[in-house]
C-alpha cells in the first residue's frame, strides 16, 4: 500500500541528487528580498527541481541574550517550544502534548522545530509543496510557533536529563579544555557563558515564556525560504506562519521601532596580554588550545581571513600546521585552526591533541608557525592551491536544499549582499598574498593569546 509517508520518503530521498545537478549547473542564484507590513524580512531563493520547501525563521534571541545566572536559557527555550501546543478555544483547536504534536508532524511527513545558537534562535520548517499538505504543515507550524505550552513536568524531566549529560561531559578532557579556553578568550561576554547544573536550576518555564514573548515577534524575524514556491506563494506562507504571533498586525512605524529596540550587547573585549593555563588531568592525551577573539562575520577582511586560514590550519592535511606539527615532527595526529565569527568577534582557535610529554613542544611549534604566517603571509604556491581547492569545491556548498537554505540564511542574518553566492568564487580568486598578510596582521596578535593545556600533571601558571 502506498501511503503519504512512503511518498514523502521517496521524494526527499531523491532530493540531494536532483539538487546537486541543479545547483552545479546554475549560472546564478537569484535571491529576492522584501519586508512584510509586520516588519518581517523575507529572503527567497526559488528552487523548482523537486516539490519541496525549506523555511528558516531567525530571531535575535540566541544565548548572547542569556542572563549570566541563567546560561542556557535560550537553548532550553527553543527546545522546549516543541514539547506541546496550547489549546485555542476560539478556533476550536485542542491542546497538543509532545506525543500528539510529534504524531501530527509524522502524519504530515513534514518537520518543524527550534534551536538556539550564540546569536540567534531559529525555527525550521520542511515540507513537500503539494497544496493540501503544505497548507496543513504551515497551519501546524503557525500554532507551534505562536503558542508553545512550555509544560512544567516536561521541563523537570528535560532538566534532569540535561544535568546528567553535563555531569558526564564534565568527565571529558575536551569539554574542560574548551570551557577554560572560552572563558579566558571571552571573559564576561556571553560568548563565554557555560550552561551548568546550577544555571539550569535557576531556569523555570516562566522564564522561557517571558523570553519568548519578548523576543519571538514578527518585527524581529528574518525568514529564509528555499524551494518550489513563487514570490507570491512564499509571501503568503510567511504571513500565515507569523499570523498568530503577538502583535503580528502592528504596522505603525513607531510601534515597529519600539519592537525592534533591544538592549545592546557589549562587544568582545580584546586581550591585553597573554595568559596560559596548564590544567592537570589524568588522560592519555593532552588537549592544547591557543587563540584570541577574532572578527565579526560582516568584516570586510572575511575572504582574506577565510582563504588564509585554509592555508594555515583549515585545509586538513595540506595546511601548514599539519605539515609542521604532524608530518615533520609526528607530534599530533590532527592539528587545526579556525575562525568562528558571529555578530561579535568569535574566537580564533588553534587546537591539537598530543602526548602530555610532547605538549610543550607541539605548542611551541604551533606558535612559531602562526607567528611566521602573520608576519610573512602565505607563499604564492600555497595561495593558488587553496584557491583551486576552495573554488573547485564550491558546488558542494549548494548541493541540497538544506545547504542552500543555510547559505541564504547566512546572507540574511549577516546582512551580506544578495549576490554574495554569485560573487563568492570571484572574491576568493581575487585574494592576494598581500591581502592575507595584511588581514592577519590586523586581526591576530600572537604575543597576546590565550593558551590552555589540559592533561598530565601541570598546574595553572
Amino acid at each position: 500500500m502506498i501511503t503519504l509517508k512512503k511518498i514523502v520518503s521517496y521524494v526527499l530521498a531523491t532530493a540531494a541528487t536532483s539538487l546537486f545537478y541543479m545547483h552545479s549547473s546554475m549560472a546564478g542564484i537569484a535571491i529576492e528580498h522584501w519586508t512584510q507590513p509586520s516588519g518581517a524580512q523575507v529572503f527567497l531563493a526559488q528552487s523548482h527541481a523537486i516539490p519541496m520547501v525549506d523555511v528558516q525563521l531567525d530571531f535575535d534571541a540566541g544565548s548572547r541574550r542569556d542572563p549570566a545566572s541563567q546560561a542556557g536559557l535560550a537553548s532550553v527555550t527553543a527546545s522546549m517550544s516543541g514539547m506541546g501546543v496550547l489549546a485555542n478555544p476560539a478556533r476550536g483547536e485542542p491542546a497538543l502534548d509532545e506525543n500528539a504534536l510529534g504524531e501530527a508532524w509524522a502524519d504530515l511527513g513534514a518537520s518543524f522545530g527550534g534551536h538556539a545558537s550564540s546569536d540567534r534562535m531559529s525555527f525550521a520548517l520542511r515540507s513537500l509543496t503539494y497544496p493540501d499538505l503544505l497548507a496543513r504543515a504551515v497551519h501546524l507550524a503557525a500554532r507551534q510557533l505562536a503558542a508553545p505550552a512550555f509544560p512544567a513536568d516536561i521541563w523537570q524531566r528535560e532538566r534532569e536529563t540535561m544535568s546528567a549529560a553535563i555531569k558526564e561531559a564534565n568527565t571529558r578532557p575536551a569539554t574542560l579544555a574548551q570551557r577554560a579556553f572560552d572563558q579566558a578568550v571571552f571573559g564576561s561576554h556571553p560568548y563565554g557563558y557555560d550552561t551548568t547544573e546550577d544555571s539550569l536550576r535557576r531556569i523555570e518555564v516562566t522564564h522561557m515564556a517571558a523570553l519568548y514573548r519578548q523576543l519571538i515577534q514578527p518585527c524581529r524575524v528574518k525568514v529564509t525560504v528555499v524551494g518550489a514556491l513563487t514570490r507570491a506563494q512564499a509571501d503568503a506562507l510567511v504571513a500565515q506562519l507569523l499570523s498568530r504571533l503577538a502583535d503580528s498586525a502592528t504596522t505603525a512605524p513607531a510601534a515597529l521601532s519600539q519592537c525592534l529596540a533591544l538592549p545592546v550587547v557589549a562587544e568582545v573585549a580584546p586581550l591585553t596580554q597573554a595568559s596560559e593555563q596548564h590544567i592537570a588531568f589524568d588522560s592519555a592525551q593532552a588537549h592544547v588550545l591557543l587563540g584570541q577573539p577574532g572578527y565579526k562575520r560582516n568584516d570586510p577582511d572575511f575572504f582574506a581571513l577565510f582563504v588564509g586560514n585554509y592555508i594555515l590550519g583549515g585545509g586538513g592535511f595540506v595546511s601548514r600546521l599539519t605539515t609542521e606539527v604532524r608530518e615533520k615532527r609526528g607530534l599530533s595526529y590532527s592539528v587545526y585552526s579556525y575562525f568562528s565569527p558571529g555578530l561579535h568577534a568569535g574566537a580564533f582557535t588553534i587546537g591539537l591533541q598530543t602526548r602530555p610529554d610532547q605538549a610543550d613542544q607541539a605548542l611551541q611549534v604551533s606558535r612559531d608557525v602562526l607567528a611566521r604566517f602573520v608576519t610573512d603571509g602565505p607563499a604564492e604556491a600555497e595561495l593558488q592551491a587553496a584557491k583551486d581547492n576552495l573554488i573547485g569545491g564550491f558546488a558542494l556548498r549548494l548541493d541540497s536544499n538544506r545547504k542552500l537554505l543555510d547559505n541564504v540564511a547566512n546572507i540574511a542574518w549577516n546582512e551580506l549582499p544578495l549576490n554574495y553566492l554569485d560573487a563568492w568564487t570571484q572574491r576568493v580568486q581575487q585574494i592576494t598574498v598581500a591581502d592575507i598578510k595584511a588581514a592577519f596582521q590586523r586581526k591576530l596578535q600572537p604575543g597576546k593569546m590565550v593558551t590552555v593545556v589540559l592533561g598530565g600533571t601541570g598546574a595553572t601558571r
